[in-house]
């Protein structure tokens, strides 16, 4: 089985490149694709849907938010997934911004800037729910002044949990790649 993932930029591809090695299981092989922002995923998305003929081949978009509406830019990538033949995409929308993800994991970002006690701060009622933060990268910056945006997603997903993160996206995320995988590998063993 192949996942395809096909991102928005090159930040949120350094996080997957750390992470999915250590979250799918070894016989699933994946290759993240990133974009130049929303515009260039949003017309890649039809032409790499059907570029890709390769049996069990699935895939995933993800995209931020940022100040948009969730609801419709699922509705509009998922409608481009379905225009080009592939309606079993994973779509997943990231709340706001990739910086939630790792807000959501305090101790992530604790580690791996070296700042003791940083995961203190989760239970404080601005980082209990991440993904309802305007602007997660400038909340990044204030905490570890040094955050840049790719060597520091580099860095703190090293240390990303898979069961105890505070954004409900990275967790819908997560589960929606379990859903995926186990719903695949079920139509492969009834083939």
């Amino acid at each position: 089985m192949m996942l395809v993932f096909l991102l928005e930029e090159i930040s949120m591809k350094s996080v997957l490149d750390v992470i999915l090695p250590k979250l799918l299981p070894s016989h699933v092989a994946f290759r993240t694709i990133k974009h130049e922002g929303k515009s260039d995923l949003e017309k890649s998305i039809p032409i790499k849907l059907r570029a890709f003929q390769t049996p069990n081949t699935y895939f995933v978009i993800l995209r931020d938010k940022d100040s948009g509406d969730c609801i419709k830019i699922k509705e509009n990538l998922s409608a481009l997934c379905r225009e080009a033949g592939r309606p079993d995409t994973l779509v997943r929308i990231v709340c706001h911004e990739l910086e939630s993800w790792f807000l959501g994991d305090l101790e992530a970002v604790g580690k791996a800037f070296h700042s003791e006690g940083i995961e203190e701060l989760q239970n404080k009622a601005k980082f209990r729910d991440p993904d309802r933060l305007a602007n997660p990268a400038q909340e990044l910056r204030r905490l570890v002044g040094k955050y840049q945006k790719l060597a520091g997603s580099k860095a703190i997903s090293r240390y990303m949990s898979f069961d105890n993160n505070r954004s409900h996206s990275y967790m819908v995320f997560l589960e929606g790649l379990r859903k995926l995988i186990a719903k695949a590998e079920t139509k492969v063993q009834s083939s």
